[in-house]
C-alpha cells in the first residue's frame, strides 16, 4: 500500500474510531497488513483475514479458547458479513474490543450472546454458551442439570421484567448493578493483560522501529 493510501485510510479511520488516536490507527492498519500478508492488493478481491485467520489471532494474542464464542466476535467484527474481515472492520473493531466504553461493550456483548439475533437471550441460548464455557467436571453425574440451575440463577438475577427470557433493557440493567455480568455467557473481550500486551507491542513509538 503506497504512502498516500495509506495516509487517506488512516485520517478516514481515526475519524470513525473514536478510540485511537492517528499514531495507533496507523500501527493497526500496518498490522492488518502484515496479518493479511503481502502481494494483497489483488484487483477485485476483499482483502482480510478470515474467519480461521481470525480465531487464531483471538486464541493465540487473546488468550480465547471457546469456539462458539470465538465464532460469535468473529461475526461481530465481520459487520457486512461477507466472511472475512476487511481492515476498517478491524481497527472500528479492535477500536470497542479494546476501549470500548461500558456502553459500546454491553450492545457488543449482547449481540455476541443473542446466538440467533433475535433480540433476546433465551434460555436455550445461555444453556449452549454456559455448557460450552464450563469445564466438565467428570464426577458429576449429569453435567447438564448443574448448567440448567445456574442458567435459572442466572434468569432470576438478570431477568428484571420475569419474561424468562433477557432483552437488552434486562442485560443492561443487570450489568450496570454489577460489571462482573458483562461477560455472563463466556469471555468474548480480552482480559486486562492481555490487552495490555498488545497495544504494547502494536503500539510501539515509531522511534524504536529501528530496534526490530
Amino acid at each position: 500500500m503506497n504512502r498516500k493510501k495509506l495516509q487517506k485510510l488512516t485520517d478516514t479511520l481515526t475519524k470513525n474510531c473514536k478510540h485511537f488516536n492517528t499514531f495507533e490507527v496507523n500501527c493497526l492498519i500496518k498490522l492488518f497488513y502484515n496479518l493479511v500478508g503481502e502481494g494483497v492488493e489483488r484487483q477485485g478481491t476483499t482483502i482480510g483475514l478470515d474467519r480461521n485467520a481470525f480465531r487464531n489471532i483471538l486464541h493465540v494474542t487473546f488468550g480465547m479458547t471457546d469456539d462458539m464464542i470465538m465464532d460469535r466476535v468473529f461475526r461481530g467484527f465481520d459487520k457486512d458479513n461477507d466472511g472475512c474481515v476487511n481492515v476498517t472492520e478491524w481497527v472500528c473493531g479492535l477500536s470497542l474490543f479494546l476501549r470500548g466504553s461500558l456502553e459500546e461493550k454491553m450492545k457488543y456483548c449482547f449481540e455476541v450472546f443473542d446466538l440467533n439475533g433475535d433480540g433476546f437471550i433465551s434460555k436455550e441460548e445461555m444453556f449452549h454458551m454456559l455448557k460450552n464455557s464450563l469445564l466438565k467436571q467428570p464426577s458429576e453425574e449429569d453435567p447438564d442439570e448443574g448448567i440448567k440451575d445456574l442458567v435459572e440463577i442466572t434468569l432470576k438475577k438478570m431477568d428484571y421484567d420475569h419474561d424468562g427470557k433477557l432483552s437488552f433493557a434486562d442485560y443492561e440493567q443487570a450489568v450496570r448493578e454489577e460489571t462482573l455480568l458483562l461477560e455472563a455467557f463466556g469471555p468474548c473481550l480480552p482480559d486486562p493483560k492481555s490487552q495490555m500486551e498488545f497495544e504494547a507491542q502494536v503500539f510501539k513509538d515509531p522511534h524504536d522501529f529501528n530496534d526490530m
